[in-house]
């Protein structure tokens, strides 16, 4: 037996329907159907995208001030959990991409892996930045803070 691709497209779409708990009916000609396709795609790439924008380290976009002068700068960088990193030290600013692993985002520096972590100004070991609860810090004794009363900036 065969079937044609309208009877098994508006087949399908009154499952996906269904399953959204919506009211299915099957639609009266292929336009009407194709409508429909559209319209779960969409869906299924909406929630696809807020899946995507909820990751923790979007809340890190900005800029974080550590102890004379030194700066951590994140931006995204185009898809979702991808960002650019700007790391002013005393010795200078270099540039990194850094990708989002859970509650981190690693990058590779000098050769060598590398992540930025959420931390309290104790945690990074700099005695400027002791009592300070909203910071960031790569390694021991490199840490930017921001003010706790002061949100992060919008990207």
């Amino acid at each position: 037996m065969r079937h044609s691709q309208p009877a098994i497209l508006a087949a399908v779409l009154l499952l996906a329907a269904c399953a959204r708990g919506e009211k299915a009916e099957l639609p009266a000609n292929g336009v009407v159907a194709e409508n429909l396709a559209v319209e779960v795609q969409e869906e299924a790439a909406a929630a696809d995208n807020a899946t995507q924008a909820a990751l923790p380290t979007d809340a890190w976009i900005g800029k974080w001030i550590g102890v004379e002068g030194l700066v951590l700068d994140i931006q995204k960088a185009g898809e979702p959990g991808k960002y650019m990193l700007g790391v002013t030290l005393l010795d200078g600013t270099k540039s990194y991409e850094g990708t989002a692993d859970g509650d981190l985002i690693r990058f590779t520096r000098d050769g060598r892996p590398e992540s930025v972590r959420a931390a309290t100004g104790d945690e990074t070991g700099l005695k400027w930045l002791a009592g300070k609860q909203n910071c960031l810090m790569i390694q021991q004794g490199e840490g930017f803070c921001r003010d706790d009363l002061t949100p992060a900036p919008a990207s």
